[in-house]
């Protein structure tokens, strides 16, 4: 059995055309592996902890090899369980819309959250960084309404997709497949890059499904 986690980082619920695309990849995979078991979070459902000064200070401490303070190891639990969460997952689906030219900051808090030393990355001062969510798969749908590849810079920027990419990157996840639908708004074929992106998708699940680590 594959534990599939989607994150979901739009707002905008049925009318948002990330989730859209994201819910039609997992029914794809579905529709072949009837063992799959999906999880859901979406990051808008206000049941992210915070991570402040008191997190913060639990993060530092533990990268410094320290004890934590009561309060401390109550914010450092709270991250924990979002972590295993997170880490019980074999695959991952995330749809991403661009937010300001960068990630929605839900999405961001979640990254922030379960990006921790000794759980998500390892650091060596020889040899630096190491990801140590190896070995898993994702697939990431990235929308925006104003900005696409080949527009000038009026149009808005992307770093988006680099932070995210970046990110998955540092953690240690490698195995990554993406879809754009862009421009979803300021488009005279907005069906017709909708379609593509559709098509897209599906090609994309079957891929998912038929590789060795995700049917194993």
């Amino acid at each position: 059995m594959t534990h599939l986690l989607h994150v979901n980082a739009s707002a905008r619920g049925d009318a948002s055309r990330s989730l859209e695309l994201a819910t039609r990849f997992i029914g794809e995979l579905e529709s072949i592996d009837d063992e799959l078991a999906v999880d859901r979070l979406d990051v808008f459902d206000g049941s992210l902890p915070e991570f402040g000064t008191v997190a913060a200070g639990a993060k530092m401490a533990t990268f410094a090899g320290q004890g934590h303070t009561a309060a401390e190891e109550r914010a450092w639990s709270e991250a924990r369980a979002v972590f295993d969460r997170f880490d019980a997952a074999d695959a991952y689906v995330f749809n991403v819309p661009f937010w300001n030219a960068g990630v929605p900051y839900p999405l961001k808090q979640l990254v922030d959250v379960i990006t921790q030393p000794g759980w998500a990355f390892a650091f060596s001062p020889e040899s630096g960084y190491r990801g140590l969510l190896q070995g898993k798969r994702a697939f990431v749908v990235y929308t925006s309404g104003v900005y696409a590849e080949g527009l000038p810079p009026s149009f808005g920027a992307d770093f988006t997709t680099t932070f995210f990419r970046d990110w998955l990157g540092f953690i240690g996840i490698t195995d990554v497949e993406e879809v754009h639908f862009a421009p979803t708004v300021v488009n005279a074929d907005v069906e017709g890059t909708r379609r593509a992106a559709l098509d897209a998708t599906l090609a994309a699940a079957h891929r998912f499904a038929t590789t060795e680590r995700f049917a194993a």
